[in-house]
């Protein structure tokens, strides 16, 4: 039996472009048959994105900031859908996913606005963090160059609902070449974009299994949806 997580959510309570509260993304991934969920809204570096906080204290924003995962994992626990938090910052169409980290570290340093993205990417790993370069090669107008970073992340997102398959059959020889841990996810904001998920043969008990499976390169990216015929294959 595979156990089955997204790990790639925006919900509108925590997303600009999400449109969907975190109580109703936890009852339709329950429905679709979903293991669990990671809920990784943009952060304040990106405020195109993030839901504008007023200017208040660095550790008042960030438990506003947490609260739409705290309000997903009360509406987990009641139907009975594991839910986990991660953050994804954004560098100028660098889009990183980080897991493992949580809302007391994150009010602990406040340093991490002012740093640059690689700069970044090395602090978070060397505090235990799980650090993912999400769809990579991605096409956009708010994206004015492809960057790689190869040596500065964990593991690269090769299945992204967001993505054409073009593109994510990049990052998949992306993270083939500089031999890099994989993973999917849908970057949900709406609608039936119900595609890539990431597998495991058990299941996750929280976001540090989640990690370290990933790292010991046992979980597999998966298509949960499909596109032509519009059959949910997890269910």
């Amino acid at each position: 039996m595979a156990f089955i997580y997204d790990t790639h959510i925006h919900t509108s309570a925590g997303s600009r472009c999400g449109h969907v509260p975190p109580e109703e993304v936890v009852r339709r991934f329950k429905k679709r048959g979903y293991t669990g969920i990671f809920i990784t809204d943009h952060f304040f570096n990106n405020p195109s994105t993030t839901v504008p906080f007023k200017e208040i204290p660095w550790e008042d924003a960030v438990e506003q900031y947490c609260l739409p995962y705290e309000t997903a994992k009360k509406e987990g626990e009641k139907v009975g859908l594991q839910v986990f938090f991660g953050f994804e910052n954004s560098y100028q169409g660098n889009d990183i996913l980080t897991y493992g980290l949580d809302k007391e570290w994150l009010k602990a340093h406040p340093e991490i606005m002012q740093m640059p993205i690689r700069q970044y990417c090395e602090f978070a790993r060397s505090e235990g963090g799980l650090v993912v370069h999400a769809h990579p090669f991605r096409e956009a107008g708010y994206i004015d160059l492809i960057r790689l970073m190869p040596r500065s992340v964990d593991a690269v997102e090769v299945l992204n609902a967001g993505c054409s398959d073009f593109q994510n059959a990049r990052a998949a020889e992306y993270a083939a070449n500089y031999d890099l841990a994989v993973t999917g996810g849908s970057d949900y904001h709406a609608g039936k974009s119900f595609l890539c998920a990431t597998s495991s043969e058990v299941p996750f008990a929280s976001v540090g299994d989640f990690c370290d499976a990933v790292r010991r390169r046992e979980v597999t990216p998966i298509v949960t949806y499909d596109r032509r015929d519009e059959k949910i294959l997890c269910d």
